[in-house]
């Protein structure tokens, strides 16, 4: 019997729910012979592994003493499989038909893509932002400056929430690994996820070390996957991820571009927070109630960014 041209390796903890809709929504796809699947649970304390032993026994489960973090979890199921693709996945997703085949067919129309991300929807029905721009230093200013508002095809280009068209099918900077489809030559050109980014940013920097060694990143929004987004690191780090993902993305910044380049980002982010907080000031003034949530929002990225600048040797020790 061929092999199947997709590992899936869905990483676990503390999702035991949503766990069960993601390994059923990947039934179909095993029964095919589309898909090899594996659950990397990362010491969940809700009887997630034995779920998937018990009601699932087509999964492959590793179930770790330790949590090991998304990717060094996804690359201990990539170093034991040798399928074409490699799709990595959160728990809290689940794949629509027809997702996996039309994923494929993308990437066969297109070889020089090493990852194939789809379109994420979260549960009220909206599109997810899942596709975003390097944060480099060019991106950094014109997002704190407002420039990417007075272009549309710069604000799509460089996929600023709110400007990015989510119907178009194209190459993008990166996308978020919720669930995306890597070629696995490219997978063992770039040597998979980076391990030191052990929670968060760790698709960010695939994406990066994808685009250095040649692969673009494609996204196809006919390819739908449903996703609840940020089950397991909201148990983790309670509601407020942001300034936890923000600082994995400065310690990839300082990994690959050094750390005066990661403190310049972190300057101009604070400057653009900064800036949105005084231009909302007078709106708060004539209307406290609607603008108050959203000055204490830029008060908060302003405080985020100054975490980063309070000195070299924070962003030395992400590196």
């Amino acid at each position: 019997m061929p092999s199947a041209p997709v590992t899936v390796v869905i990483v676990s903890w503390n999702t035991r729910d949503l766990l069960a809709r993601c390994l059923e929504s990947f039934a179909p796809e095993v029964a095919e012979g589309r898909v090899e699947l594996w659950v990397v649970d990362n010491a969940s304390s809700d009887g997630s592994p034995e779920l998937a032993a018990e009601r699932f026994p087509w999964a492959k489960l590793i179930a770790s003493p330790e949590n090991l973090g998304f990717g060094r979890a996804v690359n201990l199921a990539a170093e034991r499989t040798s399928s074409e693709w490699l799709a990595t996945a959160n728990a809290d997703i689940a794949v629509r038909p027809g997702a996996i085949e039309t994923l494929l067919a993308t990437g066969a129309r297109d070889p020089g893509a090493g990852a194939i991300a789809p379109r994420l929807v979260l549960p009220d029905g909206s599109t997810q932002h899942s596709v975003f721009g390097f944060p480099t230093i060019p991106f950094s200013f014109v997002l704190a400056t407002g420039a990417y508002r007075f272009s549309a095809t710069l604000g799509d280009r460089l996929a600023f929430p709110g400007c990015w068209n989510k119907e178009r099918s194209r190459r993008v900077p990166w996308a978020v690994a919720a669930f995306l489809l890597v070629r696995r030559r490219a997978w063992d050109h770039v040597g998979g996820f980076d391990e030191r980014q052990w929670m968060y940013a760790e698709d960010l920097d695939l994406g990066w070390r994808l685009r250095e060694a040649g692969w673009a990143t494609r996204y196809e929004p006919r390819a739908v996957v449903d996703h609840e987004s940020a089950a397991s690191t909201t148990q983790l780090f309670g509601p407020e991820v942001a300034p936890h993902w923000q600082r994995s993305t400065y310690g990839f910044l300082a990994r690959r571009r050094g750390v005066t380049y990661a403190w310049a980002v972190a300057l101009l982010n604070l400057a653009g927070a900064l800036l949105r907080w005084v231009s909302s000031v007078p709106r708060s003034v004539k209307t406290p109630e609607p603008h108050a949530g959203v000055r204490r929002a830029h008060a908060r990225w302003a405080r985020v960014h100054l975490e980063a600048l309070r000195g070299r040797a924070t962003l030395e020790a992400l590196r």
